[in-house]
Parts: C-alpha cells; structure tokens; sequence
C-alpha cells in the first residue's frame, strides 16, 4: 500500500504540463507531489493527514499577431498579458481515489486598436473553478532494493523505493461557470471600420469565465527507471452551452517528455525536464455561426525544474512557441513562464 501510495504520488508530477498551457481558459494545475523517498507517514497535524495543497502561477506574453497562420505587422503594439493564480486544495480519499478543487485568480491587462482609437485597460477576478477526480487505473513497480548502513559498528539494513515504477491516473471534473462572462457581450457590437487596423484581441479573449458547465476527461502516465523520468498528459474538455449565444469550442491539451533527477535522496529531490506541449481547437460559435478568429494548433517546447524536500514541492518552467497555426487574425502567446509551490500533508 505504501508503495501504490508513493505511485500515485509520484504520477501527479506530470499534471502541471497541461496546466493552462495553450488555453487561457483550460487546463487544470495538479500540484507535483513527489514524496522523498523512504519519507515516514508521520504527521504534525494528523487531522490534517490525506490533504494537500498548492499555488501556482502562470504568465503568458501574447504580443505577435498572426493571420492564418503567419506573422503580420502589429503597427499599433497591440498584446495581451494574462496572469493566472490558481489555488489548490485536495484530498487523497484513499490509494486509488483523490478529490481536488482548482481555484483560479485572473489578471489580464491589454492594449488593442479600437476603430482608430487605442483601447488600453485592465480585468480581473474569480475565473471557473474546478472540481476533480483522479483514479489510479494502473500501476507497477519493481521490487524494492535493501542496503546495509553503519549506525556506530552496528549494520542496518535501509529499504531503498523501487528502481522502476510506471503509473497511470484517469482524470475526470466539471468546471463550474463561476467566472465573469459579461466579457463575451462584447462580441454583438464588434463591428470593422474600413481602413481602420484590426484588432486580435476580443471579449472571448478578456472573458474570465465561459459561462458554461465542462466537463474534463484526461490521463496522466509517468514512468521512471532509477533517475530517469518520462510523462505524458492528455486533456479534452467538453464544453457546454454557454451565456451571451457565445459557445466555447471543445479543447485537447497534450503534454510529455523526458527528465533526469540530478538529485535523488532521502532528503532532497531535483531534476530538471525538456517538456513539449500542445493544442488543438476548433472554431467557437457566435450566435449559431463559426467565430472564425477562434480556431488554433500549437506547439510549445521549453525546460522544467521540479525540486523536493520533505513534503515540500516546488517547480518553475518557462515554455516558447515552436509552431502556431491559427485561423483568421489573432493575437498569439510569444512565451509563457510559470512556477508553482505545493504541501502534503
């Protein structure tokens, strides 16, 4: 049992590379909890055990403007800068089951051209929050490795973790419409003055929330052999019918890659990880008809430092663009840099 414990501990590291990486409106942060290995179930706060919890923080620069897929000029320095705080809370029910809520914090400043005006402001607050279930659907690990250690003259025989363990978590939620989406009534009075510079900045842009119900399906798999590390992470999310005759098209989030553990004690944990990511949506609909400024495929590369010590974790990524193909005129991110901090309890 603790072995499947530490398993599906060891797994959550991998949710963080789908964490709002191509969509400023999905992705769930899943915290790393990446227990020290041979760390005692002990507990200052018992009432306390089974829990943890975690912040996160992600910016996103989105400053190059592209039309189907290609860099055109910006003369008026339009961009958009998002910053997402998400807050976590969750509860290991057992070695199978975790429960855990995502709380998301938006700021979002912009400039954009507004007919031949300059439209420059700021918007934030509560986003959509998120309620998840993780379930280990599978797991496995090799037999774990004893060693004798000198205490005075005396031998003690030291258990060390396994030298491979492989995992997998099926991840399912809905997301509530709790975030404003008063944003989206922008949409009914856009209107294209001739001769006038585009703007690729939009109420579906600025809007903290889809108003609508989601669900989210997703599995995450982690494999390790001794230091060495792989993840994937796939997310879909279906959206529902939202507010303002504004429907939010669904969404397929991807992540993986390979990493070493530079450090790997019972004390202290570091590694570092080349991580890819990716996008794919289709078109949203307005008002029955394709939003034709919607639709993007991306490709995100970029390295990730994750770190340990007791039942502390901490990370921090910065991840650049690679490939961007979008529909229409948008504005689209130039990087992203993220971090994040977590506790078990």
């Amino acid at each position: 049992m603790k072995i499947l414990r530490l398993l599906c501990l060891l797994v959550f590291v991998a949710a963080d590379l789908v964490t709002s990486r191509a969509c400023d409106l999905c992705g769930c942060y899943t915290p790393q909890l990446n227990a020290m290995p041979g760390m005692e179930s002990t507990h200052f706060f018992p009432w306390l055990a089974g829990w943890y919890g975690a912040v996160s923080e992600q910016f996103t620069r989105f400053a190059t403007v592209q039309v189907d897929g290609s860099e055109v000029a910006n003369p008026t320095g339009q961009y958009l800068n998002s910053s997402i705080t998400q807050l976590v809370a969750g509860y290991d029910m057992n070695s199978r089951f975790a429960l855990q809520m995502n709380v998301p914090l938006i700021y979002r400043e912009f400039k954009r051209p507004e007919g031949f005006q300059i439209d420059r402001g700021t918007i934030s607050g509560l986003g959509d929050i998120s309620l998840l279930l993780k379930t280990v659907v599978f797991h496995y690990a090799s037999p774990a490795r004893r060693s004798f250690e000198f205490q005075g003259k005396n031998p003690v025989a030291v258990e060390h973790e396994p030298d491979f363990t492989v995992s997998t978590i099926l991840l399912t939620g809905i997301k509530f419409p709790t975030g404003d989406s008063s944003r989206l009534e922008e949409e009914f009075h856009e209107v294209e003055i001739p001769g006038a510079p585009e703007s690729g900045i939009h109420g579906h842009d600025l809007t903290l929330g889809t108003g609508s119900y989601d669900g989210i399906f997703g599995e995450q798999t982690s494999l390790r052999y001794q230091n060495i590390f792989f993840e994937t992470n796939i997310q879909f999310t279906l959206r529902g019918d939202g507010t303002h005759q504004y429907h939010f098209a669904n969404d397929l989030v991807w992540a993986g890659g390979p990493g070493y553990y530079i450090v790997r004690n019972r004390e202290t944990i570091f590694g570092v990880q080349f991580a890819t990511s990716g996008e794919y949506k289709a078109v949203d609909r307005f008002r029955g008809k394709k939003a034709e400024d919607t639709g993007i495929t991306s490709i995100f590369v970029g390295p990730r430092l994750v770190a340990s010590r007791g039942r502390w974790s901490a990370e921090v990524g910065a991840e650049f663009p690679v490939s961007i193909e979008n529909t229409a005129l948008q504005v689209v991110p130039d990087y992203r840099l993220r971090g994040g901090i977590s506790v078990q309890f």
